[in-house]
């Protein structure tokens, strides 16, 4: 069975499968560019919608197969129907927080979608490794190395460089949208900000003992986001085009790639996921580019670049510091791990 392989991945399966998950990550840019008439509350409900219904037919199936594999054992066995079939902790508050994180991340990279530039949201999630870095400092105490404080200097500049630019021109130029750069980038800016407060939150619960499952949490952001929209989505103008595009994105480019992200991080160390991880911010702004005429402007090219280095430049120098960091567990909670990824 497909489920059972994918707990018995090799190290080089586990680098392809997760490139794969970030070209299908990838797509939601130039996706969104395709809707006819979707409007911007009633893209984030269908997507999230779509997402839901995904996960609600694959986590059972996913569950029952790892369970006939043994990959839970020692998974209390006198569970509910939704955590035996979902993996859903009704009980555990740093489960919910996690739900509503992931929520938030969904709602806000579509509506930033909306607004902007594929290239402008996709350079601000790439820094959600050093906003996770800063959060986890604050609240759970992990000390930042000074690389680690170089790269969010660094980056933090190339953000300020590639934006400011782009105000200057916004405000310079009488027919520039430059409400929708403003609103686009804060909404971008909830993207990593709802990640590191999510890593965090399931970081620490896992410090005191307690195991989250992400996959389950991402089924409740789904839900979450898409209760909060559908009222907001009204009337619904989509085309019957339009909702076979979101169906695509609920299903491959969100709900399979995390499902499979997480999978691969069993396999691949923290830094690993994080350098492949960049390979959405790549490969996003060239669909856009090819697929959608939405050429990146210079000072996006250039502040973008300056964020990717400092963010790989980080990961290759810290490379033997965090063989041994903490990670995230995953479905199989009580034999493997994983480390953080991000994407919305």
């Amino acid at each position: 069975m497909p489920f059972t392989l994918l707990n018995r991945l090799t190290h080089t399966q586990a680098v392809f499968l997760m490139v794969a998950v970030t070209l299908m990550w990838s797509i939601a840019g130039v996706v969104s560019r395709q809707l006819e008439s979707a409007a911007r509350f009633e893209v984030t409900f269908w997507r999230s919608a779509f997402t839901f219904v995904s996960l609600l037919l694959i986590l059972p199936l996913w569950r029952a197969a790892d369970r006939a594999s043994g990959a839970l054992r020692g998974v209390p066995t006198s569970q509910g129907a939704l955590q035996r079939h979902w993996g859903i902790l009704a009980g555990s508050r740093a489960f919910w927080v996690s739900g509503v994180c992931w929520s938030v991340m969904f709602t806000a990279f579509m509506l930033a979608l909306t607004f902007t530039s594929v290239a402008n949201v996709l350079v601000i999630m790439a820094a959600g490794p050093l906003f996770t870095a800063v959060i986890a400092r604050v609240f759970i105490g992990q000390r930042l190395p000074g690389r680690t404080w170089a790269a969010i200097v660094t980056a933090g500049a190339g953000i300020v460089y590639m934006y400011g630019s782009q105000m200057w021109s916004a405000f310079t130029d009488p027919a520039a949208n430059a409400s929708g750069l403003v609103l686009g980038s804060l909404a971008s800016l909830c993207v990593p900000v709802g990640g590191a407060i999510n890593w965090t939150v399931v970081q620490r619960s896992q410090q005191h003992g307690e195991s989250i499952d992400l996959v389950p949490s991402v089924l409740v952001g789904a839900l979450i986001s898409s209760v909060l929209t559908l009222p907001l989505a009204f009337p619904f103008l989509a085309t019957g085009s339009d909702i076979a595009w979101l169906a695509l994105l609920g299903l491959v480019q969100l709900a399979i790639p995390c499902a499979l992200a997480v999978v691969c991080a069993r396999s691949l160390k923290a830094p690993e996921v994080s350098l492949l991880a960049l390979l959405e911010v790549i490969f996003g702004i060239v669909w856009a580019w090819l697929w959608a005429n939405e050429t990146p402007g210079s000072e996006v090219l250039l502040g973008g670049s300056v964020v990717i280095a400092a963010l790989l430049l980080n990961e290759l120098a810290g490379w033997r510091d965090r063989q041994g960091a903490l990670r995230i567990q995953t479905l199989s909670a009580r034999n493997t791990e994983t480390s953080v990824g991000e994407t919305p």
